[in-house]
């Protein structure tokens, strides 16, 4: 009999369904912020190429690397003897043209007397019509010529006030105060400036006060405005984070192997200067933040039941009535009902609450997210436990009866 009983009890233990095991978390109240990664260049707000308008070889170069530099003050300077000689030129031709100026007054004064006189002969008698007409075409003459002799004056000073600018564009000067970023040129370098103005210096205006050109990407432009706080950290300070502030989100898109994305301009104090021009900054700005908001943890929304079991709730269940998960998702049914024809806030999902040991599907609607938790606007309440691990697929369900000797 003994062992009848030991037999009966065994085969009952080995038809028995083991027990599912669920991991669960409660839905709690604290902070949840919407965050917009991205990454963008370092540069200075105000950077000026300075260039040379002229060819020609560097004579001196007075400043170098890090320079501190005033506006106005003289960078470098190229060989000025050609262009000395060319306004030396310039200079002579004017004094020719001046020269031409007098010799033609001259003539015009001499013809406008002449042809005074042959007016009082011809009144007089004394000279014909002719002597007169040919006097007077004379004179009209040596009008135009004298008009002609004042235009290559001007013509002349032209040339003078242009060969004197380029002398002084010989002598290259900084635009702003700042500091010079990088010096592209040396002494006895021939630069040309037959297009376009070489670049020999680059000066940043004031590197205390630094920017970043940061790329948000398509999807995330929408959460990006102006006045936001961005936080971002660059290789060279590794643990350091760097706070600033959006000035603006520009219209401009940047489609790179058919990514599109915008560029955000962040205001960044630097006053100790550790940022540097071309410095890559990965940037984390808050783009929404709620201090006491409901919400549940992104593993639950991940976990899904075995849609089996899910299905065939308990009949006792409906026997019952609804039980509180039930309760949950009717009133958020009749929410929905209430506020028919208005959009429902949030985007739908679904989580796992248990109920007799069984998972239960509830039908939430969800707001922010920071990685780890996301809001819940409605379909929970504070304290319910909802199923984040555990339950493999299929273990809710009807066991495979164990192989054994039973």
């Amino acid at each position: 009999m003994r062992k009848l009983a030991l037999i009966a009890v065994l085969l009952g233990a080995c038809g028995r369904k083991p027990a599912v095991s669920y991991r669960t978390e409660p839905v709690t109240r604290g902070p949840v912020s919407e965050i917009v990664n991205a990454t963008g260049d370092v540069s200075a707000i105000v950077t000026v190429n300075v260039g040379s308008q002229v060819s020609g070889i560097i004579d001196k170069l007075l400043v170098d690397f890090n320079s501190a530099v005033k506006k106005g003050q003289l960078l470098a300077t190229l060989d000025p003897r050609l262009f000395q000689a060319q306004l030396e030129k310039a200079q002579a031709s004017l004094a020719s043209a001046k020269a031409n100026v007098e010799k033609a007054q001259a003539a015009f004064d001499d013809s406008a007397r002449i042809a005074a006189r042959w007016k009082d002969l011809l009144r007089q008698g004394l000279v014909s019509q002719a002597d007169l007409d040919t006097a007077l075409a004379t004179r009209d003459q040596n009008s135009a010529g004298l008009s002609a002799a004042k235009a290559s004056v001007l013509q002349a000073k032209a040339d003078r006030d242009m060969a004197a600018t380029n002398l002084a564009f010989t002598r290259i000067t900084s635009p702003i105060d700042g500091i010079v970023v990088s010096r592209n040129v040396d002494v006895g370098q021939t630069v040309a400036a037959a297009f376009t103005a070489p670049t020999l210096f680059l000066i940043a205006n004031d590197l205390t006060k630094m920017q970043i050109l940061a790329n948000i990407d398509e999807a995330d432009v929408g959460k990006v405005s102006e006045g936001l706080e961005a936080k971002f950290t660059v290789d060279a300070y590794p643990g350091e984070t760097f706070v600033g502030r959006i000035r603006d989100v520009r219209q401009a898109p940047n489609t790179i192997q058919n990514v599109v994305t915008y560029p955000a301009v962040i205001d960044a104090p630097n006053p100790d200067r550790k940022l540097r021009q071309g410095m890559t900054a990965s940037v984390t700005i808050t783009a929404a933040r709620k201090d006491e908001a409901l919400r549940v943890a992104n593993a639950a929304l991940r976990w899904k039941g075995d849609e089996t079991s899910a299905a065939q709730e308990p009949a006792q269940q409906q026997q019952k009535g609804p039980g509180p998960q039930a309760r949950t998702a009717s009133a958020a049914s009749r929410g929905t009902r209430e506020t028919a024809g208005q959009q429902a806030p949030g985007r739908a999902a679904r989580v796992y609450k248990l109920q007799e040991g069984q998972p239960v599907p509830v039908s939430i609607r969800v707001g922010l997210s920071d990685g780890q938790r996301t809001e819940v606007l409605e379909g929970l309440a504070e304290g319910d436990r909802v199923i984040v691990g555990g339950g493999e697929a299929g273990a809710s369900g009807p066991q495979q009866r164990r192989r054994g000797p039973f």
